[in-house]
């Protein structure tokens, strides 16, 4: 076994690898940007290494600076974790030519499946099914236009390099193709540095089930399968294992194909083959086909292994030591059902906008695995994936677990950022999702019901009163005292850019009452516990004047001082802003053009995905007031429109 390693990532995953690796005795070293100088892998690792600057392209792109962090504080290994350079075959090249071991598979095995094409190619040679479709050389449009009339639509445009729902885009007619072409090739480029695309079939009714493999070189097994149907745009939302509905027929052929592709290329440590499944008629042997293979552990890992009871980290630092496949395939086993949801900083009724924020709170309940990267205090910052935690659970049936998922983001308490907790709950409560129901188009089906704004109630605005005052802490002796009668005042919160105005009348210390409308709410500590209306408060946290109650997964509110002056409000129509710092990529406004509602008039890049800042009305474009390649902030103004007459 190694002695030290580098863990060559960020976050959450790097955080991971390290616990594993610290259980084995072995040493770690991270490596970090300026924004990550702080950061919970580094706190958390045996020694740090600063590598550059923020953007990745400047630290954790950089193989050669992350070779030379290795080389310097003597590691034997280094472990890519996800992202970043995981599937880079230049760099898996360039450690072992340093005379480091890259834990993860060979450079030839990273290259014969990096570019969707040529995997699907050397998949058919293999026995593995794979989807009718287009993945030639020409990359010419009308070409591509032609591949995808004689495959026939739905079709599905794809970058041959990479993965995520990166340059990825569905087209359903013939008139929409070529704007969703250049779309898909614009966000393959910034992405992966490739703008090929391949074409492919679109499964009316499709599933979307991987297989988890492992090799050592030589020999491969599968450790089962996991379910990652619901998607939202082609990103997974929660996962589950093993997959509903699965008969041991159709387990046996996807997980004898995964195997096969896995041998097919001698495929050493952890990887994933996923498939696409037509469900119309139930899960069956001859409906699923190949989409590709990620060489590198996956984000939803935790399903499988709180299923099989393998620590997929612990066997990859194993095989790349030299060990032999610690388990043969007669000795895997599934045990009870697994589910994993990822919770994101993102403003979901604003279309799923990735958040930033410093998290003034961060909480995870017992009863769950919480994979996370950040602590209470740390950022989420613009320049990386908005990912807090995976909250992860195990039952001994697919009811119990998802039960249990239910009461873990129920009992998540995230302050100081918008989050997707609301979101991933009605999933969890989903009446389809719990009968095991799922395609990849469920999300879109049920999207305005699944995207419901919390409302508070008399209970979390008489909450918020008391927490923003400071009045649910022990209070001063003399706090409340009142010579004649209970002393009150008017209190006033902003919530979701609504006013709330609510009367406090402080009785004793441990005794106020809130009205919120003609709604009161009696609020008494008794026991030292504070209970509203005789029924137990729910958790506050206060950072300066935002108040975050933990009712209805994170209900925020910002306390506003009686002395301020009132702002403006309502957005302006006129003017199109940056809803987050970022890239321009790209700006089609000219001052003096007709546009209308809806138009596309610049494309921010922000959080590894592109943006469209469309026209709020009708209307003329006034001034352009940024131009492509301008790094911009929240708020930034890029285009005006003339005023209204």
């Amino acid at each position: 076994m190694f002695e030290r390693i580098l863990v060559a990532n960020r976050g959450e995953i790097a955080c991971r690898v390290m616990r594993t690796a610290r259980s084995l005795g072995v040493e770690v070293v991270a490596v970090y940007s300026d924004a990550d100088r702080g950061a919970a892998h580094v706190a958390m690792a045996d020694r740090a290494v600063w590598i550059g600057g923020s953007a990745p392209a400047e630290s954790y792109l950089r193989g050669e600076a992350i070779i030379a962090a290795a080389l310097e504080t003597g590691c034997g290994a280094i472990h890519p974790g996800y992202g970043f350079l995981s599937e880079n075959p230049d760099f898996v090249e360039a450690v072992e030519a340093a005379g480091l071991t890259f834990i993860g598979p060979s450079a030839a095995a990273i290259r014969a499946m990096g570019l969707k094409d040529a995997a699907k190619a050397l998949m058919e040679k293999a026995g593995v099914p794979v989807v009718p479709g287009y993945h030639g050389a020409n990359q010419d449009p009308e070409h591509l236009a032609g591949a995808a009339d004689t495959i026939g639509y739905p079709v599905l445009i794809k970058a041959v390099a990479g993965g995520g729902g990166k340059g990825m885009r569905l087209v359903e007619r013939p008139q929409d193709f070529m704007d969703a072409l250049e779309s898909a090739r614009g966000e393959a480029k910034t992405a992966f540095g490739n703008a090929d695309v391949l074409i492919e079939k679109y499964i009316q009714k499709p599933r979307h089930i991987e297989v988890q493999v492992f090799g050592d070189g030589t020999r491969a097994v599968h450790l089962f399968e996991r379910d990652c149907s619901l998607q939202r745009r082609h990103q997974k939302v929660i996962e589950e294992a093993p997959a509903p509905g699965m008969t041991d027929e159709m387990r046996a052929a996807m997980g004898g194909a995964a195997v096969r592709a896995a041998q097919a290329i001698g495929y050493s440590g952890a990887g994933t083959v996923e498939f696409i499944v037509d469900g119309s008629e139930g899960l069956r042997p001859d409906r699923f086909w190949f989409m590709e293979m990620n060489t590198r552990l996956q984000v939803e890992h935790p399903v499988t292994e709180l299923i099989t009871g393998v620590d997929l980290v612990e066997w990859q630092l194993r095989v790349a030591a030299g060990e032999r496949l610690p388990a043969r395939q007669e000795e895997l086993a599934i045990t009870g059902h697994a589910f994993e949801a990822r919770l994101y900083a993102e403003d979901v009724p604003k279309g799923f906008l990735p958040a930033t924020g410093t998290l003034s709170h961060l909480a995870f309940p017992t009863g769950c695995r919480a994979d996370s990267g950040v602590r209470a205090g740390d950022e989420i910052s613009p320049w990386y994936d908005p990912m807090i935690a995976k909250v992860i659970t195990h039952g001994a049936t697919r009811a119990v677990a998802l039960r249990r998922l239910g009461r873990a983001l129920e009992g998540t308490q995230v302050g100081g950022t918008v989050t997707n907790l609301a979101f991933l709950g009605a999933l969890a409560r989903h009446g389809g999702f719990a009968r095991g129901a799922v395609d990849t188009g469920l999300i879109a089906r049920d999207i305005e019901t699944l995207v419901v704004t919390p409302e508070p109630g008399p209970r979390e605005v008489a909450l918020a009163v008391l927490g923003g005052l400071g009045l649910l802490g022990t209070a001063p002796e003399a706090a409340g005292f009142a010579l004649w009668q209970p002393l009150s005042r008017d209190i006033r919160l902003l919530h979701g850019g609504a006013d709330i105005v609510a009367r406090l009348t402080t009785v004793s210390e441990g005794a106020h009452d809130v009205t919120v409308g003609v709604t009161r709410v009696e609020a008494r500590r008794v026991g030292g516990l504070w209970r509203l209306n005789g029924e137990p408060a729910a958790p506050v946290a206060v950072d300066g004047r935002r108040v975050t109650v933990f009712a209805q997964y994170g209900l925020s509110f910002d306390l506003v001082d009686p002395l301020d002056r009132e702002g403006a409000a309502g957005a302006d129509a006129d003017l199109i802003e940056a809803p987050m710092p970022g890239l321009v990529k790209a700006v089609y406004a000219v001052a003096g053009q007709a546009v209308a509602r809806g138009d596309r008039l610049a494309v921010l890049e922000a959080m590894k995905m592109e943006h469209s800042l469309l026209a709020a009305r009708d209307g003329v474009v006034a001034e352009v007031l940024a131009r492509a390649g301008d790094q911009v902030g929240a708020g930034a103004a890029l285009v005006r429109l003339e005023a209204e007459t």
